[in-house]
């Protein structure tokens, strides 16, 4: 080893150790935000930091980091967040932040506003079947390069459920740990308590056939909600209370593992519109129930997402005026190019 290696080695030995001398592992964990547009998940995230500022809008995918010690004297574990916006419009962003490198301690946080139910399914089926496959593809790879790590990835979301749980086989858990939180709880209260229920129900089946954590409950206060418990449970492997609240006209906190289709019940709709309808899985009828209900609303999030070269919080005087100009001169190349080609004479053989 030369000099450099051997000064680099007792830095991080220096580092990395305790009062015994002993070393210390430092922990780097990864969460994704989505979920619906202006649904709350910057406000999640500054209060997981404790930072007072006021949330602004995100337009495309915005990352953050915090740390914290787990005693005194020791090195801080780190947290990085990744925040993805535009709602379902920017799907192609979401193979930026989860990668091989990183996919084994990443985990999803899907923020779903629940004033908007008739947005919901669509908004969960899109994030998360585009996630499930591009972090399915990265395992594929892990598999012939390292097999050991694709190994405990699956084994370790299998373990959510204990083997002898009457559902292990009805259910198909996330590939990575995923958390649910239905956000402006205050409107969502507000709801005919029927209403209320179904929706409550659908997220309660949708989490536990995903192996999620579920809590609906007010983003403002964190730690009374359960949100701050089921988000340090997965990023500082925080022993939390296992702690149930399923009472559909109260905030709801489930994590993942502790509820049950028997406990949840059946769809809500009678038996003879559940005949009539067709589904090859259980999430596909839950699907139909509840779009029965809360019918898919249609719209696009690609035509109401702002080019962000336009967002007066990222103006920057030099940039502006240098891309103004350049935006003239590519102009004037069109209309150059244009006349040129009109000017020329093709040989008709």
């Amino acid at each position: 080893d030369t000099l450099w290696d051997l000064a680099i080695a007792e830095v991080e030995k220096r580092e990395n150790a305790d009062d015994d001398g002993k070393r210390v592992e430092v922990w780097e964990k990864s969460l994704l935000f989505m979920g619906n547009k202006n649904g709350g998940k910057t406000t999640i995230i500054l209060r997981c930091l404790e930072r007072e500022e006021i949330p602004k809008p995100t337009l495309a995918l915005e990352y953050t980091f915090g740390r914290r010690a787990r005693r005194h004297n020791t090195p801080k574990d780190i947290a990085h967040f990744w925040e993805l916006g535009g709602g379902t419009s920017l799907l192609e962003l979401i193979r930026i932040p989860i990668t091989s490198n990183n996919v084994r301690s990443f985990a999803v946080v899907l923020v779903l506003d629940l004033s908007k139910p008739n947005e919901l399914w669509t908004t969960i089926e899109k994030l998360l079947q585009v996630t499930r496959n591009h972090v399915n593809k990265i395992l594929t790879k892990l598999e012939k390069t390292n097999p050991e790590v694709a190994t405990e990835i699956k084994q370790r979301m299998r373990n959510n459920l204990q083997r002898d749980h009457p559902d292990y086989d009805l259910v198909d858990p996330f590939p990575i740990p995923l958390v649910i939180i239905g956000s402006k709880y205050d409107i969502f209260h507000e709801f005919d308590s029927e209403m209320r229920k179904i929706i409550s129900k659908t997220l309660r089946f949708v989490s536990h056939y995903y192996g999620a954590s579920l809590v609906v409950a007010h983003i403002r206060n964190l730690l009374r909600s359960g949100i701050s418990q089921a988000l340090s449970e997965i990023l500082y492997a925080d022993d939390i209370i296992k702690s149930l609240s399923v009472d559909h006209g109260k905030p709801l906190f489930i994590p993942a593992g502790l509820d049950s289709l028997s406990q949840i019940g059946p769809p809500p709709a009678s038996d003879s519109d559940i005949g009539k309808m067709r589904a090859n899985t259980p999430l596909e009828l839950w699907k139909k129930v509840f779009e029965k209900t809360f019918p898919p609303k249609s719209f696009c999030d690609l035509q109401d997402t702002k080019d962000p070269a336009q967002d007066l919080q990222y103006a920057e005087y030099e940039v502006d005026v240098m891309r103004a100009q350049k935006n003239q001169e590519l102009e004037q190349y069109k209309r150059n190019a244009a006349k040129s080609w009109k000017e020329m004479d093709f040989d008709p053989d």
